[in-house]
């Protein structure tokens, strides 16, 4: 059994956050006189700071070598998730918040307080937090249970 726990402690999207912070830093100082962007917004060193996901349940799923993972995620203002992926499918639900859901093989998805989610087994998504809140996300995955909960990219 995999100590999900543990896994779900650390994001590990820290570096890829950063990484995506700085490629989109860079397109838009282009955009502006050289300083006067970095002067006005600048560049956060760890976009995933903050965020957590606690584990409230896991159960054994009726698929035999599946099992299903639910979860509290929590991503402070001005603060998203860092690119990843499941072995499986996630439902969810924004409890409170404003998030804007980002993938790499479709356009972004708005989601409001109250609003449902499905992101397929697999797809490299990003949660950013574009409210005024802490948003609170529930999710529940089920997934392969011999691959980790998450991998970030």
């Amino acid at each position: 059994m995999i100590n999900r726990r543990l896994l779900l402690r650390t994001t590990g999207g820290a570096a890829a956050g950063a990484l995506g912070a700085a490629a989109l830093s860079s397109t838009a100082a282009a955009a502006e006189p050289a300083g006067h962007f970095a002067a006005h917004h600048p560049v956060d060193p760890d976009p995933t700071a903050g965020v957590t996901r606690t584990l409230l349940q896991e159960h054994p799923s009726p698929a035999q070598g599946w099992e299903a993972v639910q979860t509290l995620v929590q991503i402070p203002r001005h603060k998203e998730s860092g690119r990843h992926s499941h072995p499986g499918i996630e439902v969810g639900y924004i409890i409170r918040g404003d998030v804007l859901m980002e993938f790499d093989d479709r356009p972004p998805l708005r989601l409001r307080t109250g609003d449902p989610f499905f992101i397929p087994n697999g797809v490299i998504h990003n949660a950013r937090n574009v409210g005024t809140v802490t948003t609170m996300m529930l999710s529940t995955y089920v997934v392969d249970e011999t691959k980790p909960l998450v991998t970030t990219y």
